[in-house]
Formats: C-alpha cells, sequence, structure tokens
C-alpha cells in the first residue's frame, strides 16, 4: 500500500512540473505574438508637415516605371554644341585667315582647271582665236581647213591646262604678299573682293611670271605649230587680207589667267557662304565673324 501511495506521488509530481513548463511556453509565445502585431507607424508627420520616420523603420524605394517597362531610366544622349566665333580676331589672324583662304580656294581652282578638259570643256574660259584672228578661223574653215583650226583650239587649251597645273606656287606667292589692312578691309567686302583686288595689286607681275611657263606648254602640245601653220595658210590667200601677227604666248597666258581669276572668284564665293566649304579652323574663325558681322549691319 506504502508503495502504491508513493507511486501515485511521483506521477503526480512529474505531470505537475510538465503542466507547469507548457504553461510558461504559452505565455512566452502570447508575448512574442503582442509584440510582432503591435504596428509601429512608418512615418508620422510633425506640427510643420514634415514627414519623420521612426528610427529602425526602412522606408521602401518607390520603383519608377519607364516606357519600356524595365523600371530603369533611360541615359539621356549626348548632344553636340557648335560654338561660333563672336570675338572679332586681330588683324593679324584676318590677314593669315584670307591668306589661307584664298590659298584654299587657289588650289581648288588650280586643280579644277589643270584636269583634263578644265579649259576646253568649260565654255565660260574655253581658249578660242584672238579676236584680231577671228576672220582667220572663219576663212580657213570655208576653204576646208577645219582640222588647222581645230588642232589650234585644242592645243592652247591643252597648253593652258598644264599651266594651270604649275600655277600655285605663283599665285601663292602673290597671295602672300597682302599686306594685313588691305587683308582686314576685304574679309568684310564683296563676294570676290580677294579676287579683285589681287587681279589689280598683282596682274601685271603675274603676266610676266606665267607666260614663260605657258609658253613651255605651247611648244610641248605643238600650239605654236599649228598657230604658224594657220596664219601661214591664211596669209597666202590671195584676196588682200589683213596680216596677222598676233603674239600668241602673250594671248593664251592672258587668256589662261583670265580662267584662272574667274574660278578663283566661285571658290572665294564658296568659302564666303557656305561654312563647310571652310577646310581650316582660321578660315571658320576670320569668315565666322564676317558672317555675324554682316548679318548685324
Amino acid at each position: 500500500m506504502n508503495k502504491t501511495l508513493l507511486i501515485l506521488s511521483l506521477i503526480f509530481s512529474i505531470y505537475a512540473l510538465d503542466t507547469s513548463a507548457q504553461t510558461k511556453k504559452k505565455k512566452t509565445k502570447k508575448t512574442i505574438t503582442k509584440k510582432s502585431t503591435t504596428a509601429t507607424p512608418a512615418s508620422t508627420s510633425d506640427r510643420s508637415g514634415a514627414s519623420t520616420t521612426s528610427p529602425g523603420t526602412s522606408t521602401p524605394t518607390p520603383t519608377t516605371t519607364t516606357e519600356n517597362g524595365t523600371g530603369r531610366t533611360p541615359s539621356t544622349p549626348a548632344t553636340t554644341t557648335t560654338t561660333t566665333n563672336t570675338t572679332q580676331p586681330s588683324n593679324q589672324l584676318m590677314a593669315d585667315g584670307l591668306k589661307s583662304a584664298l590659298e584654299v580656294g587657289f588650289s581648288n581652282a588650280s586643280d579644277r582647271l589643270g584636269s583634263l578638259d578644265g579649259f576646253f570643256g568649260n565654255a565660260l574660259i574655253k581658249i578660242l582665236f584672238p579676236p584680231e584672228a577671228k576672220q582667220v578661223e572663219t576663212t580657213l574653215r570655208s576653204i576646208g581647213m577645219g582640222k588647222v583650226c581645230d588642232d589650234f583650239l585644242l592645243s592652247v587649251n591643252r597648253a593652258a591646262e598644264a599651266s594651270a597645273k604649275e600655277a600655285k606656287p605663283i599665285f601663292i606667292s602673290a597671295i602672300k604678299q597682302m599686306s594685313i589692312m588691305d587683308a582686314v578691309n576685304i574679309v568684310t567686302g564683296g563676294d570676290d573682293a580677294a579676287t579683285q583686288y589681287l587681279r589689280k595689286t598683282v596682274g601685271v607681275s603675274l603676266q610676266q611670271r606665267f607666260q614663260p611657263l605657258v609658253q613651255s606648254n605651247l611648244d610641248k602640245v605643238d600650239a605654236t605649230k599649228y598657230w604658224g601653220s594657220a596664219m601661214t595658210a591664211y596669209n597666202a590667200i590671195p584676196f588682200g587680207t589683213q596680216k596677222i601677227n598676233t603674239n600668241l604666248s602673250e594671248y593664251v597666258t592672258t587668256k589662261a589667267i583670265d580662267g584662272l581669276f574667274l574660278v578663283l572668284a566661285e571658290e572665294e564665293r564658296k568659302i564666303r557662304k557656305d561654312p563647310i566649304s571652310r577646310t581650316t579652323q582660321i578660315i571658320k574663325d576670320v569668315f565666322g565673324w564676317s558672317d555675324i558681322l554682316k548679318k548685324g549691319r
């Protein structure tokens, strides 16, 4: 009997301890649940309306949705800014810019006229019979000697084309002789102001320096021979015609220079009117400023 009571007492004690432990666990769970379910406001507003965030509370970052739906902000494409020189260049810079423009212009003119048919294929500058010898051509063609005339015309134009190729050093030397003050006035002048200035100031010296070159090329293409044949044939006609004694070298030199200046004027006009034709920075600076000055007038 005593053993039975002892066993029952032990079982009751163990049961009581187990019940007490389970009760403590339940209380602990309730406490934790209560703490976790108590909402802490993420932010509150003070009296001034400013938003304040409670410590320990993270504020979610809003996601921006772009047109492509990726949530990324598209990069802004780089923009290219073109600046125009609005400051008046110095007199020296204007002179250097104008000379540079003329060198570029004449180089282009020389290349154009120095190519095949540069003179012969251009009706504006094609070299024809001298005015005083126009009757020679008409007469010779009327008696079936047109080939003599054609050979002469082709040869003098080929001589002019060959001379144009070799004319660069002569003309560029003349361009470099331009004074600073003349250059300053020309920069803001008309569309062919520089070309006209060169023609007036260095035309005679150019003729003298250019003529030996033309004569050499006339001889190379047999123009002198064809001219002699034409004159001999004409002067032999017993019509009481007036004798022709044209200085062929001087005539072709004059016409070749006329053609070069005509095309140089075209190139100068391009540089003044079209910014794309301004191939160096100094030309862009000088004529860019000139553009602004003219627009303000």
